[in-house]
């Protein structure tokens, strides 16, 4: 190979680089700027559905106010009355993580839960949120919130066939949330 025909191999090299890291800088900018654009609407937009989350949970509220030194926490309140607390939730799934919204009356009593993210198995593993697994959990306390695969036993919850843990996370999660709450109530 010849020094001009060697010259010209590295600067049609060069020449690829150059143009390849103008390209990454060029589309950084148009990302950066998109999302500078966009930030403030979609943090308005995931405001928006917490709170629609949190009025499903909690139907007859009519406000949300954030409990002091508890990240994440709501009380729902009725015209000046406390309803339920709204509480985070993490459970570890067959997919991995599930997040859950639970509503908790300050009794320890389960009113309804909403589960914001997980990674279960569609159409198995994620029937936790639906109906009848769902009603499994309305109105039960800690100590019931326990997944069994005795048809009879109607005080725990029953196992969803073929996803017993994705059900035991779903309990779990719940299970935790209600605790919380019995704890800030100072364990009544």
């Amino acid at each position: 190979m010849s020094d001009g025909q060697h010259n010209e191999s590295n600067d049609s090299i060069f020449k690829i680089a150059i143009n390849l890291a103008m390209a990454c800088f060029v589309s950084g900018a148009i990302i950066a700027g998109v999302n500078f654009v966009t930030a403030d609407a979609a943090a308005q937009k995931a405001e928006e559905l917490k709170n629609d989350a949190m009025k499903a949970l909690a139907q007859e509220a009519d406000t949300f106010t954030p409990v002091d030194g508890k990240e994440g926490w709501f009380v729902a309140e009725k015209d000046g009355q406390m309803i339920a607390y709204i509480v985070p939730a993490v459970s570890k799934g067959y997919g991995g993580s599930i997040n859950f919204l639970v509503a908790v009356t300050s009794d320890g009593t389960v009113i309804d839960y909403d589960i914001t993210s997980h990674n279960e198995t569609p159409g198995l593993g994620d029937k936790f949120n639906q109906e009848p697994f769902k009603s499994q959990l309305r109105g039960k306390k800690a100590e019931n919130l326990k997944v069994v695969k005795d048809p009879s036993d109607k005080e725990h919850i029953q196992a969803m066939t073929g996803a017993t843990i994705s059900s035991n996370a779903a309990a779990e999660g719940v299970k935790k949330a209600v605790e919380e709450v019995v704890q800030l109530m100072g364990g009544k």
